[in-house]
């Protein structure tokens, strides 16, 4: 190659280089997230799939929004499951292993027999991305093993602890036949007992097909879920569970859907 023509080439190569650099260095001082892994919203996947929907409800045509829970069960969960009845609704309850189902299994099963959806949220909730794979691996199948024995079925969903994962926690969510639930909506329940706080800061973030996080082991939530579910009614939002608010796609393993 002739030397004018490899000086050409090596400028391309650095303007090229020093492009991507800068792009993903606005991104960071934006604050915007560069990931790794295959993602998409409840919407695209739902454009994406044909079909009818099994149920009542096609969020396709409603203003649909998932409600879900982390970090049960507890001894406040009860109180939750009497509202939703009261309610007639269900949620997505992403619950964990030590400390919730291995101390209350018969709060679980009454969460999965009342028709809620479960969810893995992993044994201990550390960080998937700041532990080896092989440990990432026994937090998601010790999970999926006791809440199988305990109610019967394996979950298909998983929420990331503090919604932290990569190419890496992705595989084996993969492998094991999960797929990844992040959210839109988070009411920081776990730095207040302000009910009332909470309450407005779900009703400030949502919007249709949105997920909402909240946690029914801390103290100003289960107190807040009327109201919301009030509000929330009375904005014409009807109120599901992940897989439906998904339908008629179903949540492929590995894929991490957020609104």
């Amino acid at each position: 190659m002739p030397l004018k023509a490899r000086i050409r080439r090596s400028r391309i190569l650095i303007a090229v280089a020093t492009a991507v650099a800068a792009a993903l260095a606005v991104a960071l001082i934006l604050g915007l997230t560069v990931t790794t892994y295959d993602h998409t919203s409840p919407r695209a996947a739902r454009g994406k799939a044909s079909g009818s929907v099994a149920g009542s409800v096609d969020c396709r045509k409603a203003k649909c929004v998932a409600l879900t829970f982390d970090g049960g069960p507890s001894l406040t969960t009860p109180g939750l499951l009497d509202i939703l009845k009261q309610e007639d609704l269900h949620a997505t309850f992403f619950v964990q292993g030590k400390g919730h189902i291995a101390k209350y299994p018969e709060i679980l099963r009454r969460i999965s027999a009342e028709g809620h959806e479960v969810g893995n949220h992993t044994w201990t909730h550390k960080d998937l991305t700041d532990i080896d794979v092989a440990d990432a691996r026994q937090e998601l199948t010790g999970t999926q093993d006791a809440i199988e024995k305990v109610t019967g079925t394996r979950p298909i969903l998983m929420r990331p602890p503090e919604g932290r994962t990569n190419r890496e926690v992705a595989k084996i969510c993969r492998e094991l036949g999960l797929a990844q639930v992040l959210w839109s909506v988070t009411a920081k329940d776990y730095e207040t007992t302000d009910s009332a706080l909470i309450t407005k800061r779900v009703l400030d973030q949502t919007h249709r097909d949105g997920i909402i996080l909240l946690h029914d082991l801390h103290k100003g939530t289960v107190p807040a879920v009327p109201g919301i579910i009030k509000a929330l009614k009375q904005r014409g939002y009807t109120i599901v569970t992940v897989s439906q608010l998904l339908a008629p796609a179903e949540p492929q393993p590995g894929m991490v859907y957020r609104p």
